[in-house]
């Protein structure tokens, strides 16, 4: 049997429930299909921009998450073994904060949780397996050993993990997580230092740092089986003494990374989050970007009535309203790995010149600042 509906949303992590909260009073027939029946387990740190939560108070979930979230109302970026710096804050740029450090598990939760009280239909156990472009779109998932059809005037893939790797590209770059704890409080600073293996981030997070450290796979392999005092040591001698002397660390886990992005929408078929973009960590731009892509999409839907839902010209209208703050957000993240991760020494002293310039120049550091919480209406 082939069912309908409107909107057919494959994939219910954050991005996929955003945009069904965004969607709940439009009036139209939305069915969630997520592959996993039960609730993420997933602790790794998720760094949100003030605009998300702008965009999550919108959705009515931010309370839920408000009193877990630790405010990043400082950031500080350097280059190991070089000169210049910056350092952006929230006082400078008028904002309350600059971002915040949530745990993924706890906001998937409060997303799907949500979305499932919303009046749309949330399906969980349920694996897409194919789609297939056309007026109406053909979605086929497998729920419970039964493979199901659905037709459908606009299906929105949201689960990265059902796109193919094909035309990706790997970093060759493990991103390895932890949470530590050092000798000073964090004051609600977070670092962004670059070496030439890749980014090392510290984030604040409650009493603690949320640890994101990019390095090769080799070293991700080594420091994950690495004992505490060994591993502390090495990140002290990588990092150097601005948090103090770090003193705990909890297990860790690496994540390869790879930069991927859909081929264009068609068909009836758009892509958001992860789906149509996996970005680096560096400057914690990925699921932000993300969650744009559901509200703008949300947007789209409601109140753009010209043409009608899914069609090539809405798609295309859709493309040119993501188009700006997409690019800009991949070649954003993508631009700073290629500059930063190598030992090139003309490269080193341009990098380091430049980090000069953008923090004694306020003007263009606030406006960097706002493209990156905002995205391109910043």
């Amino acid at each position: 049997m082939t069912e309908a509906a409107d909107i057919v949303i494959a994939g219910g992590g954050p991005v996929g429930s955003a945009l069904v909260l965004a969607l709940r009073d439009a009036g139209l027939r939305t069915l969630l299909l997520e592959a996993q029946s039960v609730q993420s387990t997933d602790r790794r740190p998720l760094a949100l921009s003030y605009g998300s939560r702008l965009v999550l108070e919108r959705l009515g979930v931010w309370s839920g998450l408000a009193a877990s979230a630790t405010p990043i109302r400082l950031i500080h970026v350097s280059q190991r073994g070089g000169f210049g710096r910056v350092s952006m804050s929230a006082d400078e740029t008028g904002m309350p904060d600059l971002g915040y450090v949530v745990d993924y598990g706890r906001l998937a939760a409060l997303l799907a949780e949500a979305a499932a009280s919303s009046g749309a239909s949330c399906r969980h156990g349920a694996q897409v397996e194919s789609w297939q472009g056309g007026n109406p779109a053909l979605v086929q998932y497998c729920q419970d050993g039964e493979t199901k059809e659905l037709h459908t005037a606009l299906a929105v893939i949201a689960d990265g993990g059902a796109v193919s790797d094909a035309g990706s590209e790997d970093y060759r770059q493990c991103a390895v997580t932890a949470h530590v704890v050092s000798e000073r409080p964090h004051n609600n600073t977070a670092y962004e230092r670059f070496t030439p293996q890749g980014p090392l981030a510290l984030l604040p997070d409650a009493e603690g740092w949320a640890l994101v450290w990019t390095t090769t796979p080799e070293r991700a392999l080594d420091l994950c089986a690495a004992d505490a005092p060994d591993f502390l040591a090495q990140l002290q001698n990588e990092f150097g003494g601005r948090a103090g002397r770090f003193t705990a660390v909890s297990a860790r886990v690496s994540h390869a990374l790879r930069r991927r992005r859909a081929s264009a929408d068609a068909g009836h078929v758009v892509f958001i989050g992860n789906a149509a973009q996996t970005l680096h960590p560096v400057a914690g731009q990925g699921f932000n970007l993300g969650l744009r892509d559901a509200w703008e999409l949300a947007e789209q839907i409601i109140h753009d009535g010209t043409d009608p839902l899914g069609s090539d010209a809405w798609l295309q209208a859709y493309r040119r309203r993501r188009s700006i703050d997409r690019g800009g957000g991949i070649g954003f993240t993508h631009g700073l790995v290629r500059l930063f991760s190598n030992e090139f020494p003309p490269l080193r002293l341009a990098r380091g010149m430049g980090l000069a310039l953008l923090g004694s120049v306020p003007p263009l550091k606030n406006f960097l600042a706002r493209r990156m919480t905002f995205g391109a209406r910043g």
